[in-house]
């Protein structure tokens, strides 16, 4: 079984994890405003759940017989998730926020396909257990900033469910 192809979306999710772990901790950090109490609190239950994933993804690397990237350049490098400043007001903050945390649900769509592709079943499980939990903070992350759900975002979920 050729695992080549999902030790890279591993890889690629490790990285994205990583850096949206330290750009919601910045954001975290550095939120200001009438609403500060409200958006710390969610910005910390963001990148602490971020942070958390760092370890976990590292051994499901490790499962794969593959190594987590060996320096922050690589990492910086692969991640979908792009590293730029995190600066602005609050909302600014957030809408970073909420931005990357969108791709790392795309991200982990990618990771469930090749899992599923090689039958890892143990990461395809893991992969769609994150998503549900990262749709509940992009909703909470809109909620906050009074967005209303993007018709091409309204649903994650699997279009063969629509041929049921």
């Amino acid at each position: 079984m050729d695992t080549k192809h999902l030790k890279s979306v591993l890889e690629e999710t490790f990285s994205a994890n990583f850096v949206t772990y330290y750009k919601a901790h910045v954001a975290h950090v550095n939120i200001t405003g009438r609403s500060f109490y409200q958006d710390h609190k969610l910005l910390q239950k963001i990148y602490e759940y971020f942070q958390d994933n760092i370890d976990t993804l590292a051994e499901k690397l490790r499962t794969v017989r593959a190594t987590m990237p060996a320096d922050l350049g690589t990492v910086l490098e692969i991640s979908p998730v792009m590293d730029s400043p995190v600066a602005g007001d609050s909302e600014d903050l957030l809408r970073q926020v909420l931005d990357d945390i969108s791709m790392m649900i795309d991200q982990y769509h990618a990771l469930y396909e090749a899992a599923n592709d090689v039958d890892y079943i143990d990461i395809s499980n893991f992969a769609q257990d994150q998503i549900g939990i990262i749709v509940k903070f992009r909703w909470m992350l809109e909620a906050t900033l009074n967005e209303e759900l993007e018709e091409d975002e309204e649903l994650d979920r699997d279009p063969e469910d629509d041929n049921e």
